[in-house]
């Protein structure tokens, strides 16, 4: 027998990307699909903005 857990399901941003979701779809919201949808893209631009960071500053810090 495994003691392994598995543990996942849904993430705070998830469920606010499907909360405007159904609130554009059902005219609660007027707001362009873009903001409707940066639940779900914001955190990806965060973390490539991040990785770059700290790419340039592994590279500036390497002794040539």
């Amino acid at each position: 027998m495994s003691n392994e857990s598995k543990s996942g399901g849904v993430g705070i941003s998830t469920v606010v990307g499907i909360v405007f979701i159904i609130l554009k779809c059902c005219g609660v919201l007027n707001w362009s699909w873009v903001w409707i949808l940066s639940p779900f893209w914001i955190p990806i631009v965060l973390i490539i903005f991040l990785g770059i960071i700290l790419a340039i500053r592994n590279a500036l810090d390497k002794d040539w």
